[in-house]
């Protein structure tokens, strides 16, 4: 009976290790909702500064609107400006904590699976190893995130590309037939 049981325990504290490894997986927010302000462009306002009338405003709005959708293929009074849902990214600390977690779970690792009169020794030597191993997963984590926020501000700024070249070349058309543009 004794024997079963040696035998036995290394088998239980190397599974009680590695049932230790398993981490949660990664909540994932559901996607926010763009709001109005994100999808509206911004106002452009025309200041007349030759005393231009009502009506002649009228026509210089117009005719600028329509040279800017043909210089910028873009209509922003037809196109719906349509941008990739903002995802929620929740950073990856640097704290620190992937190392002690890996530390703990290699030192864990290292003691069961080595002889029972080299247990030290299997112990610090499975944390040196878990240290680094669980330093290396924290900064891919880190850096991978960081790759998807960049995707999804360049993914953003895209999207908006076609509205600020409209807003570009009505702004320049406007300026042009004596209009300050603010």
């Amino acid at each position: 009976m004794n024997n079963f049981l040696f035998r036995v325990t290394p088998v239980l504290d190397l599974g009680l290790a590695l049932a230790g490894c398993v981490a949660a997986p990664p909540t994932v927010a559901p996607p926010m909702r763009a709001t109005a302000p994100e999808l509206a462009p911004a106002p452009m306002y025309f200041y007349p500064e030759r005393g231009q009338a009502a009506a002649q405003q009228d026509v210089d709005r117009y005719e600028c609107y329509r040279w800017a959708v043909d210089q910028s293929g873009f209509d922003p009074g037809m196109t719906p400006v349509s941008l990739p849902p903002p995802v929620r990214h929740t950073p990856v600390a640097r704290d620190g904590s992937g190392i002690a977690a890996g530390a703990v779970t290699g030192a864990v690792i290292g003691s069961v699976a080595s002889s029972p009169r080299h247990s030290g020794q299997g112990a610090v030597i499975g944390a040196i190893f878990g240290a680094a191993l669980g330093a290396i997963a924290q900064e891919s984590r880190a850096q991978a995130n960081e790759a998807r926020q960049q995707q999804n501000k360049a993914a953003r700024q895209a999207a908006l590309a076609p509205l600020d070249d409209f807003q570009r070349a009505m702004g320049a058309c406007m300026a042009g037939r004596g209009y300050r543009v603010g």
